[in-house]
């Protein structure tokens, strides 16, 4: 059995990655809260090569994705961790020479049998929009735009990872405690 439908985001976590000597590990997801959207577009294009008058050859190349996270508000955590801003004294600093960091998004999409984990291993992201509107007889929330690409992670290649309702039960309940990593059967 498989979902029919999908509908709905929440379970959103970033998790901060560190490289060192061509090894990339991750900090314990935390989370996004307030989920609204999200977006990801395929990042790639088919090559073709013609020859005898028919397309001889072609081939798709996978540069991952380019996706847009709309959020009800960035916490700091995400703005200090990723962004590179400086927190000190309850102010917080953005400099033209921070250094962003590489992290992995993951989220959860609703089905009618059972929701979608996903995790995009690779990401970077740009600072994000910041726009608000004054109020008037009601008052609207104005959410965060978060632009981020997903790249293939430079040691195996690998870009994304999502759940089927077939699961197993362990690797479903942890989703959000650790990033979740391939495992070959019999290693």
């Amino acid at each position: 059995m498989s979902n029919k439908i999908k509908y709905g985001l929440k379970n959103v976590h970033y998790a901060v990655i560190t490289e060192t000597a061509g090894n990339i590990t991750y900090d314990t997801p935390k989370p996004l809260a307030g989920g609204v959207s999200i977006s990801i577009a395929p990042n790639g294009e088919l090559t073709e090569f013609h020859a005898d008058d028919i397309t001889y050859w072609s081939a798709e190349i996978n540069n991952g994705y380019d996706g847009e996270l709309e959020i009800a508000d960035l916490p700091e955590s995400f703005l200090v961790d990723v962004l590179g801003e400086e927190l000190s004294n309850g102010v917080l600093y953005e400099s033209s020479e921070a250094k962003s960091k590489k992290f992995a998004l993951t989220f959860e999409i609703n089905g009618d049998v059972k929701a979608r984990r996903a995790v995009l291993y690779y990401c970077t992201a740009t600072r994000p929009t910041i726009a608000s509107q004054t109020k008037s007889a009601t008052v609207e929330p104005q959410t965060s735009q978060l632009t981020f690409n997903a790249r293939p992670r430079p040691t195996d290649y690998m870009i994304k990872a999502q759940t089927s309702v077939e699961v197993d039960a362990t690797v479903y309940d942890a989703w959000n405690t650790t990033i979740h990593e391939k495992t070959v059967a019999g290693a």
